[in-house]
């Protein structure tokens, strides 16, 4: 029997406290405060580690304060786009959904996808039909609406641009949320969720859904999730990546994540970050940004809840 650990994050990008009220600034400390405590109580209960990620997100996807799910921003059709993945690393069992619209929890969703279907991944129409079938609960569109990202949208949308969460003042945020667990059998899980980009079209999907880009586990390695400017992250397929580095380098969880995050993906010109928990209980909450919205705890060590880089 193994301790447990659970590490989560609800984005990274140019976060700096300039751009931040203190009221502002308590209300993301109090949502991951939220979400960490609920998937920590989980696991120190007993719960498997894919249990414990997919309330983890769940729980972000209902705070508007992050893009997935609740307040998700506007794609270019004035829609709400959702993207999710979720893998269990006993058995490297995976699914995902990619476009879906309505469906309030899509993290629930693309579980369903690894457990009741022969897939990994379902997109847009086809994935929502399945959803219905299997009793996963609907939301109509004015549920996810913010009006910040309203805002956003109503900016560009007659135009090609595309723009990240929050692009206000100088800001780069990549708004996506995830969480990473490891459970009392020693068993890693790691969930990723998210509404993408300001405006996007042509069905544009990013990392954030794809099985090796923004999600990975495996119990002899690590479970990882990722946030960033997608396409990078998709190109250096950075969650498998870190878990390779392990397996076949015999670096640390750390060194990997460091790897990856400051040097690889640097080279494309990514921005963003990993949580990343391996088989011992160790987290990591790497990020090549100015910032991540953060939290972890080890075993019954104290837990962590951070925004800002080093200053």
């Amino acid at each position: 029997m193994s301790k447990t650990a659970i590490a989560l994050h609800g984005g990274a990008g140019t976060i700096l406290r300039k751009y931040m009220t203190p009221e502002k600034e308590q209300q993301y400390l109090s949502g991951l405060e939220e979400a960490l405590t609920l998937g920590d109580d989980l696991l120190k209960k007993g719960a498997a580690a894919l249990d414990a990620a997919e309330a983890t997100v769940r729980c972000l996807e209902n705070n508007p304060l992050f893009n997935a799910g609740k307040g998700a921003v506007y794609a270019g059709d004035g829609t709400h786009l959702l993207d999710a993945s979720i893998m269990r690393g006993d058995t490297l069992e995976a699914g995902a959904v990619a476009g879906v619209r309505g469906v309030k929890n899509p993290i629930s969703l693309a579980r369903r996808v690894m457990e009741a279907s022969a897939y990994v991944m379902m997109i847009g129409e086809g994935a929502e039909e399945f959803g219905r079938k299997e009793g996963l609960e609907q939301a109509p569109p004015e549920y996810f609406h913010d009006d910040l990202r309203f805002q956003q949208w109503q900016r560009i949308k007659d135009s090609d641009q595309t723009i990240l969460d929050h692009a206000d003042k100088g800001e780069r945020n990549f708004s996506t949320v995830g969480a990473v667990c490891l459970d009392r059998e020693g068993n890693l899980a790691g969930a990723t969720s998210t509404g993408g980009m300001t405006n996007k079209r042509y069905g544009r999907v990013g990392d954030s859904p794809i099985i090796g880009a923004g999600t990975y586990a495996n119990n002899a390695t690590c479970a990882v999730c990722c946030t960033g400017h997608g396409e990078p992250f998709i190109r250096a397929v950075v969650a498998h990546r870190i878990s390779c580095l392990m397996e076949y380098k015999g670096m640390d969880l750390q060194a990997a994540c460091d790897e990856v995050i400051h040097r690889v993906l640097k080279e494309l010109k990514g921005e963003g970050g990993v949580i990343a928990v391996d088989p011992q209980g160790h987290t990591s909450l790497t990020f090549n940004t100015a910032g991540m919205y953060r939290a972890a705890r080890e075993g019954v060590g104290a837990p962590v809840f951070s925004i800002y880089g080093p200053s």
